[in-house]
């Protein structure tokens, strides 16, 4: 049987199983989706994706585990708390329709905004996106200094399979907004990652040993995604 790039196939026991091809695998890989609520099978062409398939029904135990257990969406929504680079953050409807802002009260940091339902949460993520591509532009820019590279273009996006992605030919990064929940290290590793591939597009020991240049050892910031990023994920603006 032949299989497709983003195919989805049904699963023993519920939910689905959505078929990637990612051409930098270096292996056959299962990871969970807690946003979209699905197991993603990965190789690194279409040409194997029926190995990944056979691999991932010897893991269907696991996989339905995992998605038992996957965290239910968590809406930006008036009184709930999120995360920003490493500050706790509360939201707060201030009434009206104002873009949301960021404010500092004895209690804490709190991003207060208008609208109601869909548009509170919109505005919210919105102000997310733009602290995103504030932090991220001026790492960027940093670690291409670093490295005497030239400028390139960033754009903020919401991509559920990856934190971000480097174009060298065009010279252009993605980054998910998502990742400035993290910890401002966690967001300056994501930077250092995507401006690291201008250099080296595998992610060969030459490539880590660029991006070690740029943040030194990168291993915690790697673990840290891999632990809390479904919880990022699981947000749902």
């Amino acid at each position: 049987m032949s299989y497709r790039n983003g195919q989805r196939l049904p699963l023993e026991g519920g939910g689905a199983l959505r078929l990637s091809v990612n051409p930098r695998a270096r292996r056959l890989s299962i990871r969970i989706d807690a946003r979209a609520g699905e197991a993603v099978a990965v190789a690194p062409s279409e040409r194997r994706l029926g190995e990944v398939v056979a691999f991932a029904r010897t893991k269907a135990g696991w996989i339905a585990e995992r998605l038992a257990a996957r965290l239910d969406a968590q809406p930006f929504e008036p009184g709930a708390v999120v995360t920003w680079l490493g500050r706790t953050v509360r939201l707060e409807a201030s009434g009206g329709a104002g873009a949301a802002r960021l404010i500092d009260t004895p209690e804490g940091p709190v991003l207060r905004s208008g609208g109601e339902g869909e548009a509170f949460s919109r505005r919210i993520e919105n102000w997310f996106r733009r602290a995103a591509r504030d932090f991220l532009t001026e790492r960027t820019l940093v670690h291409l200094k670093t490295l005497g590279q030239a400028p390139v273009k960033v754009s903020i996006v919401d991509t559920r399979s990856r934190w971000g992605s480097c174009s060298p030919h065009n010279r252009s990064i993605r980054y998910s907004w998502r990742v400035v929940m993290a910890p401002p290290a966690v967001a300056d590793y994501l930077a250092a990652h995507e401006v690291a591939h201008l250099v080296h597009a595998d992610h060969s020991p030459a490539y880590w040993s660029v991006v070690t240049r740029l943040i030194g050892d990168h291993r915690p910031h790697r673990r840290w995604l891999r632990e809390h990023g479904a919880s990022l994920h699981a947000v749902d603006g």
